[in-house]
């Protein structure tokens, strides 16, 4: 791992042993229930977050986010009921983590770890702006407090490991909620969920969509798995 004289920005260059410890921690994060009731909180914010930036994006305005402690959350938008841009609004939830992820992989790539910590950080101040309640308050600006000291405060090589490893985390974390969703809906079928409401607003039945979310991230996973590996 090196810093270029011309910028601040931190490029790498990780050794194998880096990528698969960080990915074996990040697969104990997400595969060990009492640390994944912990950890899912970060999914659920990214989670979150594709819901309001894909709703911003869609010409929807936003009325608040809320982040619960049971790891839940809510994103309120206001909008036409129906049509292209509340399908992707609602779509964008549980595809967000892999696709945050698939970034990571790409800045990586390109050995620009610091920038991924400061986009993060960019990310959790924009929800911080939007949030209607304290514990999504408190959690955000935890989380926020985490990323700000590593990008400035932590070696190179820690901040490497950092990236690796919150990139790994969302590549593998995003695939849990999808299996929870699914034994959830088995258990209540009267449960609300982001697939149910896409069942309303298309005419597939809130069962593929809970499919098509799987094979996604699952892909998702193996795409940047590979890619990450083979660096």
């Amino acid at each position: 791992m090196a810093t270029s004289p011309d910028s601040v920005t931190t490029t790498l260059d990780p050794s194998s042993t880096l990528v698969i410890v960080t990915g074996a921690c990040a697969l104990a994060a997400v595969a060990v229930d009492v640390v994944w009731r912990r950890s899912r909180s970060v999914v659920t914010i990214v989670h979150e977050a594709g819901h309001a930036l894909v709703a911003l994006l869609t010409g929807r305005r936003l009325r608040g986010i809320r982040l619960h402690s049971d790891t839940s959350g809510l994103t309120l938008s206001v909008g036409k009921p129906r049509g292209p841009g509340m399908v992707a609004t609602a779509a964008a939830g549980y595809l967000s983590p892999s696709l945050v992820g698939l970034a990571g992989v790409g800045l990586l790539a390109i050995d620009q770890v610091t920038i991924m910590l400061w986009a993060g950080t960019a990310v959790l101040v924009g929800m911080l702006l939007l949030i209607r309640n304290l514990y999504g308050a408190v959690l955000l600006v935890a989380t926020g407090a985490i990323v700000v000291a590593v990008s400035f405060y932590a070696t190179a090589r820690v901040q490497a490991a950092f990236g690796y490893g919150v990139t790994w985390f969302l590549l593998l974390g995003a695939v849990r909620p999808i299996v929870e969703l699914r034994r959830e809906r088995r258990r209540r079928p009267g449960m609300r969920s982001d697939a149910d409401t896409l069942a309303r607003l298309t005419p597939l039945p809130a069962g593929l969509w809970v499919a098509l979310f799987g094979l996604l991230t699952v892909g998702a996973l193996v795409a940047g798995g590979w890619l990450l590996l083979a660096a």
